[in-house]
């Protein structure tokens, strides 16, 4: 394909939070690179501006998580969205790309396309594990979705929607070989001891309902390896508060070294890693670090999502792999006797541990794609197929 750099084309971009702020910069940053004249403009956050885009709107304004808060600022949302459309249909730009956020981009993205603009979305919603039905949805709203998981890819192949798996950004970012030793001198660990690093979540209602869970599994750990040491980074000041009351109303008084922030330092100082499932499985899996994944919701959450969920694993790597590798403890299985017992099995298990890091390694080199440059090579064929 011929690139034509003397083409200014116009980039309509919208992001929603900060993962796809920092998404948006990488996109912006390789697209620049084939068309050094172009334009971007919508909403975006400061990673973003910084890469010379034009903000509509500070990207903050749509930065809502929760059923009660979306309520409330519902008519400010819509009137985000209205003010969108109304620039973007008077300067239509060459191409519409929406990064996540689908509940507001997806809207956006079917009305562009609509219209006759071009669209692309970025980051694939979980509409191959629930609600699949969306689907039809989305077929109608874009003209290319950009996949970070092969799996995803697959999904969309198999309904006919179009598709390119571009890799995911962090398989780019995280080297191949974490240092250990120096994140544990950088954290003021026993080099020599082994740790074991906690990640709850960072969701205030998360850190309640596995934070205990967590510091009894560790307790329960440390009482057949007293020489194991305890890390747990948490995200800002209220969930270091909130983790250090947990700690403190321990019968039994623990080691535990509690870091602001920092969670990748942690889990690449640790021998084992026992979290909450989400996008931390994915760090420690890049991180090589053998896992244990534990999670609880309501019991009413609990049953209703069990109706939805199509697929039979929540971690990750497991996602990612053709067999389980991460064991996970949901629910009521979620004991501190089921993880301890799982957490000294990775920390004891010099085979188990030796075949995991290669499995970790196959599927780091499988994401690291160059995502940034694959994203922006996908667009501008989008782009150069229209012209």
């Amino acid at each position: 394909m011929t690139l034509c750099p003397d083409r200014s084309p116009t980039f309509g971009i919208v992001a929603g939070e900060a993962s796809g702020d920092i998404l948006g910069a990488g996109l912006i940053r390789a697209l620049r690179r084939k068309y050094p004249k172009a334009r971007f403009v919508g909403i975006g956050g400061e990673e973003m501006v910084a890469e010379g885009f034009h903000s509509l709107v500070p990207m903050e304004r749509l930065s809502v998580m929760g059923l009660v808060e979306v309520l409330g600022r519902l008519r400010e949302l819509f009137s985000i969205r209205a003010r969108l459309m109304r620039y973007f249909l008077n300067t239509p730009p060459d191409v519409v790309i929406g990064i996540d956020a689908p509940d507001f981009t997806l809207g956006v993205e079917r009305r562009c396309r609509e219209a006759g603009m071009l669209t692309a979305h970025y980051v694939s919603p979980s509409v191959w594990a629930w609600r699949q039905k969306r689907i039809f949805k989305i077929a109608k709203s874009i003209d290319l979705m950009l996949t970070l998981f092969p799996f995803e890819a697959r999904f969309y192949e198999k309904h006919n929607v179009p598709v390119r798996f571009v890799g995911h950004p962090l398989a780019d970012l995280i080297p191949m070989q974490p240092d250990t030793l120096a994140a544990r001198r950088n954290l003021g660990l026993d080099e020599h001891a082994p740790v074991l690093a906690l990640l709850p979540g960072s969701r205030g209602g998360e850190v309640e309902r596995l934070g205990g869970l967590f510091l009894e599994t560790a307790r329960w750990i440390q009482s057949r390896r007293p020489d194991l040491q305890l890390a747990i980074p948490c995200v800002n000041r209220e969930r270091e508060q909130q983790v250090k009351a947990l700690v403190d109303a321990l019968d039994v008084k623990l080691p535990v070294t509690i870091v602001r922030g920092r969670s990748r330092e942690v889990m690449a100082a640790s021998d084992v890693v026992l979290l909450a499932s989400g996008t931390a499985t994915l760090e420690a899996m890049l991180l090589k670090k053998p896992m244990v994944v534990g999670y609880r919701v309501s019991n009413l959450t609990f049953k209703i999502a069990s109706r939805l969920v199509s697929i039979s694993h929540v971690a990750l790597p497991n996602l990612l792999s053709k067999t389980p590798l991460v064991p996970e403890y949901l629910q009521d299985d979620a004991t501190p006797e089921a993880l301890g017992e799982a957490v000294l099995s990775r920390l004891e298990s010099t085979d188990e541990r030796d075949r995991l890091h290669q499995a970790f390694c196959d599927l780091h080199e499988t994401l690291r794609c160059d995502a940034d440059e694959q994203a922006a090579t996908a667009i501008s064929e989008l782009f150069e197929g229209r012209r």
